[in-house]
């Protein structure tokens, strides 16, 4: 099951005279991410590179902003894919020291610098949630409603018409049972909008 952070950590690690900077924090997207890159580099003007990596939602990114193709962003990616993280992003601000590091070296610093973040990072575990919609008889609201509160889903909507159409949410490993249930207990007089 992946996890998440529900906070920033951060490490520094000086490695032949260069500066790591690294950073992880939770991020919703690309868009927020790209945001956050942009904010390094203007609180970090003097910076050789700022690398990073994404996993968020199925979008994934490796940056290796100059350094040598394969040698930062990837490595990074790969510390956050190890560790089953989702919606987080690793940054690294280098400031070159004036030594050559060679593609091990830089892979070692960059990977590193992420991992000890890491180490300090609270993790969460991600739930992911499925959505619902089906449509009742007013005579069976109630019954939806306690099932739907049995269940512990969250009800998002219920519109009142013809009938009343019910959506809502609740974990992906709960949402088969759910289904039976209420089919059971409708007894077919429950109709899904969306099949379940």
């Amino acid at each position: 099951m992946p996890y998440s952070l529900s906070a920033a950590a951060h490490s520094e690690l000086l490695v032949k005279k260069s500066r790591f900077i690294g950073c992880v924090q939770p991020v919703p997207d690309r868009a927020a991410a790209q945001a956050v890159v942009a904010a390094l580099w203007r609180a970090h003007p003097q910076a050789t590179h700022v690398c990073w990596a994404l996993m968020a939602g199925g979008q994934s990114a490796a940056v290796d902003d100059g350094e040598p193709s394969g040698t930062a962003g990837r490595p990074m990616l790969e510390v956050l894919r190890h560790q089953d993280l989702d919606g987080v992003l690793a940054t690294v601000v280098r400031y070159y020291g004036g030594v050559q590091l060679g593609a091990g070296g830089l892979v070692r610093a960059y990977t590193d610098s992420v991992a000890q973040a890491l180490l300090q990072a609270p993790k969460v575990r991600l739930q992911r949630l499925h959505t619902l919609h089906c449509a009742v008889p007013y005579a069976l609201e109630g019954l939806l409603r306690r099932e739907l509160d049995a269940a512990g889903a969250t009800l998002l909507e219920a519109r009142h018409g013809t009938l009343v159409e019910a959506s809502f949410s609740l974990p992906d490993s709960d949402a088969p049972r759910l289904v039976a249930r209420l089919n059971e207990a409708g007894q077919g007089r429950l109709v899904w909008v969306d099949a379940p």
